[in-house]
């Protein structure tokens, strides 16, 4: 990164990489497929709360 010279726009990166990224209880992580269980759903995707849309990423 500092050979590319992006280190300054990086920091962000390299904090959650030195410090972990935020405290969660790991809610979220077997939901969906809960989710999917109850409903039925043959698709991941179709149970997730949030829309999934290309190019709304800011990084």
């Amino acid at each position: 990164m500092q050979k590319l010279g992006n280190d300054k726009e990086l920091d962000w990166y390299l904090d959650t990489r030195r410090y972990g990224g935020c405290k969660h209880s790991g809610f979220g992580i077997g939901f969906d497929r809960l989710l999917m269980y109850i409903t039925g759903m043959q698709n991941i995707r179709d149970v997730q709360p949030y829309p999934r849309t290309s190019n709304s990423i800011k990084y």
